[in-house]
């Protein structure tokens, strides 16, 4: 049974591409069959996979906007034969507008991939940061929620309204949506800071942290302007080894609490 994962944080700047992509994969490398839809109007993670969002002659927009044509008719292959990119660019942007006038505009993403999920271990949504028409969607779709935190105090501000906004989703839209949990992004352990923000989210998610910390780390921040994920750039650096146990984790972790 296929899991679709919401990867979710307002903020932008929080690692949530960069996890988007380099989870999905290491799911794909562990030999799962992976779908990651790219639904952020930066296309990152279309990018981040070798595939040039200006090039993109059909992407996840048109899909929205457009009834008739198909979700499957829009997919990228990449360089893991396992992983399939639904692909982005920067027309998704008008969506948020474009999508007010339409039925079901909570449901289209879901609409599409429901055509597709049964060929499909992992489905994982890369969100625009936002909280917007787009993240409902997004949301909507999934039925968990993985959400990026970055070791910072501000990236903690806005925490409250992230999780409010899935409670309303849970109780107006999608009743079994869950949060899978947060993962900490660019971590220093030399930093009383990194610390002191691990035990704040604890307030949040006193019982879903991942195990799994992603650490600040060059290369990491240089894999994607080459468009690969981390294990293709760098599988012996510490961000790779990071994603890879997250991957893990996540294959491993309950899907419902």
């Amino acid at each position: 049974m296929v899991r679709i994962i919401s990867v979710v944080n307002q903020k932008g700047g929080v690692g949530k591409t960069t996890t988007a992509v380099n989870l999905s994969a290491y799911l794909a490398e562990l030999g799962y069959q992976v779908l990651l839809v790219d639904f952020d109007p930066q296309g990152n993670a279309t990018s981040g996979l070798g595939h040039t969002p200006a090039e993109i002659d059909f992407s996840i927009y048109d899909v929205l906007i457009d009834e008739p044509r198909q979700i499957d008719s829009i997919i990228k292959p990449t360089a893991l034969a396992k992983l399939q990119l639904v692909p982005a660019n920067q027309n998704l942007a008008g969506a948020n507008i474009d999508l007010v006038a339409t039925s079901r505009r909570e449901f289209r993403l879901w609409d599409n991939i429901s055509t597709i999920s049964k060929n499909y271990d992992f489905i994982i949504i890369d969100n625009p940061p936002s909280l917007g028409l787009l993240a409902i969607n997004g949301l909507v779709a999934a039925d968990e929620v993985l959400i990026p935190v970055q070791t910072e105090y501000y990236a903690l501000e806005g925490l409250g309204q992230l999780l409010n906004t899935i409670q309303l989703v849970k109780e107006n839209l999608k009743p079994d949506l869950v949060v899978l949990g947060a993962v900490m992004t660019m971590y220093d352990g030399r930093s009383k800071l990194s610390e002191a923000v691990f035990y704040e989210l604890y307030k949040y998610f006193p019982n879903k942290i991942f195990r799994s910390i992603i650490p600040r780390n060059v290369k990491l921040a240089e894999a994607p302007s080459h468009g690969k994920p981390i294990m293709h750039y760098d599988r012996k650096s510490r961000g790779a080894k990071a994603y890879e146990k997250l991957a893990r984790e996540v294959i491993n972790v309950k899907k419902y609490y």
